[in-house]
């Protein structure tokens, strides 16, 4: 009833891209938004958002494709909100990331920036990523397709995939994914099945009933593969079956673990992860340097990516050897481990306290001993005497999360006043929002923005600030 509210634009022409991965037209002057759509299509489109200045709306029929376009690879594209820039060929989607780039430093900091560098592309555009987490639910989504073949929709399997996006009870059953190699896609269908076959019930959101919850992939360069499944209640001969049944079948699995989530959320955060076989972690390997990882750590997902996007960092930080570098937000000390034979003290600071153990591991394991990492808030953590016990930065690493850096974090930094930053973002916007507050002590010298994540709109972007 809702929709018949809002209007339906005919021969809406696509001009240009917009944020989100979105593309826009214009109607009587008034922007429109519409997802999977590129410049140069023509679309018939049913608007389900309308503000004063801008309407948003979804495709009823595209009139005219545009030469722009190639033909997707996965056979989920425009239901999964995984990849939605597969109609584009990838040069096309680095063009606009970059073009992205700019368009939000300039527009948003309004800083005076140098000519930006080439955005540097991932090797891989399919496979690429290590870690991916699927959901369970006892009532598959069903597609656009089948709902203009005349589906019966009251019956259906469960599903194990993706949300749907924006909608937190539907769940895309994944048939096949291009974003993580084998054994990732056999391991999932391969579950799905056993699960089908032995009448294991499948999650139900809205209810909070059923066993079977979340499955975590993991896997690395280094071959190793771990598997994570999450169940809602705790029975063992059910769970036990079910994990011997998956040791039995993959012998690429040499982690494998269990969480027993009753939660209302998915996080697993505060949930303890049990070990049902092999090892609790798998390595990842970098320059040299190996990396514990367990079912908790963040490691960029893009492996391969990852090493071109720390290069850059520690290209730009132009370390000779004698430097006190702060690397803040650090996860689990990735960058500082990568950095720390360039300079002669690494301090690392990031809030959740288990990323600071895997940190202190990491740097062990590598038998690096100058690292120093503690956990805590940034605003609370890094202060005066923080900084006077450990020395005042040279060099300043900040790799933040999407929402970026905290006021007074910006104004501590001010006031530490290193010779230069170097800033990782995987959100420009909120990356231009804090340049802004450097701009009037520190001058933009460099950017360069790394396509972490082929076929979607997300780019990480880093830039060097320098004193004036």
């Amino acid at each position: 009833m809702r929709r018949n509210k809002y209007p339906i634009i005919e021969n809406l022409q696509i001009t240009e891209i917009a944020a989100e991965g979105k593309a826009l037209g214009r109607d009587n002057d008034i922007v429109v938004f519409v997802p999977n759509t590129v410049p140069g299509d023509v679309v018939r489109v049913q608007i389900n958002n309308k503000r004063r200045r801008f309407m948003e709306g979804y495709v009823l029929e595209y009139l005219t494709l545009s030469p722009l376009r190639c033909e997707p690879v996965c056979e989920h594209s425009g239901e999964c909100g995984g990849c939605k820039w597969q109609f584009l060929p990838y040069e096309k989607q680095l063009e606009f990331k970059q073009r992205q780039v700019f368009d939000q430093l300039s527009r948003l900091g309004g800083v005076e920036l140098p000519e930006i560098e080439p955005i540097i592309g991932s090797q891989k555009t399919e496979y690429y990523r290590n870690k991916l987490e699927f959901t369970f639910s006892n009532k598959r989504w069903i597609t656009r397709e089948e709902v203009a073949q005349g589906a019966d929709i009251t019956e259906r399997e469960g599903a194990l995939g993706f949300h749907i996006p924006g909608m937190f009870d539907k769940v895309l059953d994944v048939k096949k994914c291009h974003l993580q190699a084998e054994p990732s896609n056999a391991i999932r269908l391969a579950v799905r099945r056993y699960a089908i076959d032995n009448s294991l019930e499948f999650y139900d959101v809205k209810q909070h009933t059923g066993l079977l919850r979340n499955l975590m992939i993991r896997t690395s360069t280094t071959g190793e593969t771990m598997v994570v499944v999450v169940f809602a209640e705790d029975k063992p001969q059910i769970r036990t079956k079910l994990l011997d049944f998956l040791l039995a079948t993959f012998e690429q699995i040499t982690s494998l673990c269990y969480v027993i989530n009753s939660k209302l959320n998915d996080s697993i955060a505060d949930q303890e992860v049990l070990c049902y076989a092999g090892k609790p972690y798998i390595e990842e390997v970098m320059e040299g340097l190996r990396f514990r990882i367990n079912p908790k750590s963040f490691y960029q997902t893009n492996s391969e990516q990852a090493y071109n996007l720390y290069k850059v960092t520690r290209e730009f930080a132009n370390l000779k050897g004698d430097e006190i570098v702060y690397d803040l937000y650090t996860g689990t000390g990735t960058i500082a481990n990568f950095v720390a034979r360039s300079c002669r003290k690494v301090i690392g600071v990031e809030y959740v306290p288990e990323a600071i153990e895997d940190a202190k591991y990491n740097s062990a394991l590598n038998g690096i001993d100058n690292t120093l990492f503690f956990a805590g808030d940034m605003k609370n953590v890094l202060n005066r005497d923080f900084i006077e016990r450990h020395g005042r930065a040279d060099v300043i690493i900040l790799d933040p999360p999407r929402a970026g850096i905290d006021a007074s974090v910006a104004q501590t930094i001010l006031e530490a006043a290193p010779k230069s930053i170097v800033y990782v973002s995987c959100n420009p916007a909120t990356q231009a929002r804090d340049l802004a507050i450097f701009n009037e002590a520190y001058r933009v010298a460099r950017v360069r923005p790394v396509d972490m994540f082929p076929h979607t709109h997300h780019v990480e972007n880093v830039v060097l600030l320098t004193r004036r």
